[in-house]
C-alpha cells in the first residue's frame, strides 16, 4: 500500500501505544530490576537507530547536520529543564514512594520525549516509502518503561487509574498527530531529503537518553543493564541493515 497521511498517523500511534503496555505492566508490580533492564534495552535500541538511521556516517561530515544535531540537543535540554522545574522530573523514575511529580508536567514531559521520534517516523515514511523498522522497534521498546515509570509516579501522586489511562490515550493520539505532521512536512518540502530534521531529532533523543533514561536504567537494573543496552543496540542495527 502506498504511504499516505493516514498511514503515517497509524504508525505513529502504534509506536506510542506501548505507553499503554507500560501502564498495564505498572499495575502488575514488576520488579525495578526488570523495568531497568527493559529501559536499558530500549535505550540501546534508540542509540542503534540514531547511529544507523538518523545520522549515518555519510552525512555526518556536513556542517548543517552537526549544527542541526546540536540545536536538537539544546532544544530538548531547554524544554526538559522547564518541565523538570514544574514537577515532571520524576517521569522516568521508579521511586513511587518518593516525591510525586505533577501529573500535567509528567504528561508534557512524556510528550516532549515522543515528539522528535514521532516526527521522524512520519518523515521517514514519506521519504523512503516504508516505515523505519529500526526506529519503530526502538520507540516501542523505550516507551514501555516510560509508561511504567510515569504511571507509578502518577499513582503515587493520587491520580485515579482511569485518569492515568486517559492521559496515556491522549498522548498516543498526540504522538500519532506528530507523525502525521512529519509526513506532511516532508511532502511539502520536496527539495529536502530530511537529513537536517533527522539530525535535529537525533540530538534531542540522545540528550533524553543521557539525561534520564540510561541513568535510571542503571540505577534500578544494576551493572547488567550495560549488557541489555548492547543487545538493544545490536537489535536495532540488525533491523536497519536488513531493510
Amino acid at each position: 500500500m502506498e504511504p499516505n497521511l493516514l498511514t503515517a498517523v497509524l504508525w505513529g500511534g502504534l509506536a506510542a501505544a506501548s505507553l499503554l503496555v507500560g501502564y498495564l505492566l505498572s499495575r502488575r508490580q514488576l520488579s525495578k530490576r526488570t523495568v531497568g533492564l527493559v529501559m536499558g534495552l530500549g535505550a540501546g535500541a534508540l542509540i542503534g537507530a540514531i547511529a544507523y538511521e538518523l545520522i549515518p556516517e555519510v552525512i555526518l561530515v556536513e556542517p548543517g547536520t552537526v549544527v542541526a544535531c546540536v540545536l536538537g540537543a539544546l532544544a530538548f535540554f531547554a524544554g526538559d529543564w522547564v518541565v523538570d522545574r514544574r514537577g515532571g522530573e520524576t517521569r522516568k523514575g521508579l521511586e513511587a514512594g518518593g516525591p510525586a511529580g505533577s501529573g500535567a508536567a509528567i504528561a508534557i514531559g512524556t510528550l516532549l520525549d515522543a515528539i522528535p521520534e514521532s516526527i521522524v517516523l512520519g518523515m521517514g515514511l514519506a521519504f523512503n516509502g516504508a516505515v523505519n523498522l529500526a526506529l519503530l522497534g526502538a520507540v516501542l521498546l523505550s516507551n514501555i518503561p516510560e509508561g511504567i515509570a510515569g504511571s507509578m509516579n502518577l499513582t503515587a501522586a493520587g491520580q485515579p487509574p482511569r485518569r492515568i489511562l486517559r492521559m496515556w490515550l491522549v498522548l498516543v493520539l498526540l504522538s500519532a498527530a506528530c507523525a502525521g505532521f512529519g509526513y506532511l512536512l516532508a511532502i511539502r518540502l520536496p527539495t529536502s531529503d530530511g537529513h537536517l530534521a533527522q539530525a535535529f531529532a537525533a540530538g534531542a533523543v540522545l540528550t533524553m537518553l543521557s539525561d534520564a533514561m540510561i541513568p535510571e536504567a542503571h540505577e534500578h537494573g544494576g551493572r547488567v543493564v550495560g549488557l541489555s543496552t548492547v543487545m538493544g543496540f545490536l537489535g536495532a542495527a540488525a533491523l536497519s541493515l536488513a531493510q
